[in-house]
């Protein structure tokens, strides 16, 4: 495989990674094209298959899991897989596009990992733990359980905030969002250096 930028930005559910991902998809002189993510998940609400994940089942999950099909792939809960399939990249690259991911932190970290020279990988911060909760229970999309799971999980991926490349404090929306322009922009210029054998 090879091509393009890949630039991962992850976070702690709620702390703003989609919508810092939303925007740098839409600047042009970044070149950016969404990397959509596979799940064994049903979907929620108005989520469309191939446009906000690639929807299919456990098994055939596993399947793709057994034949190396999967850049990264993590059982996040029991039975709940997601992953990047290798396809949906090199589609991506064949367009001549970077790669934008709007990922967890453990696979965002594996991609970073498998490819070291291409990835830029950003954590983004949130204000705090309290600050997150009420994120979420504002998305009113999920239940009390599931939410104290998302916040349990939170506190575990904060701690791998130093193994990024950078990490963008979201306390203010306008500020964060200029700031991975910047980091992302300044990350596409610099020539990919390939590793010699």
């Amino acid at each position: 495989m090879e091509g393009g930028k890949l630039i991962i930005f992850s976070a702690p559910s709620g702390s703003g990674k989609t919508t810092i991902v939303r925007h740098l998809l839409k600047q042009e002189d970044l070149n950016l094209a969404f990397s959509v993510s596979a799940t064994s998940r049903p979907a929620r609400g108005k989520e469309k298959q191939g446009e906000h994940y690639y929807f299919i089942s456990v098994s055939e999950f596993k399947k793709h899991i057994k034949n190396d099909d999967f850049l990264e792939w993590e059982e996040v809960y029991r039975d709940n897989f997601y992953g990047t399939l290798k396809t949906e990249v090199e589609r991506l690259w064949a367009q001549g596009k970077n790669v934008i991911f709007d990922i967890d932190v453990v696979g965002g970290l594996r991609i970073k990992k498998k490819f070291p020279n291409e990835t830029l990988a950003v954590f983004v911060k949130p204000p705090s733990v309290d600050e997150l909760k009420i994120r979420l229970k504002k998305r009113s999309t999920e239940s009390e359980d599931k939410i104290n799971m998302r916040i349990a999980k939170a506190s575990v991926e904060l701690a791998t905030a130093p193994q990024f490349d950078e990490v963008i404090k979201n306390y203010d929306l306008d500020t964060a969002l200029a700031e991975a322009h910047a980091l992302v922009k300044k990350f596409i210029s610099i020539p990919t250096q390939k590793p010699k054998n």
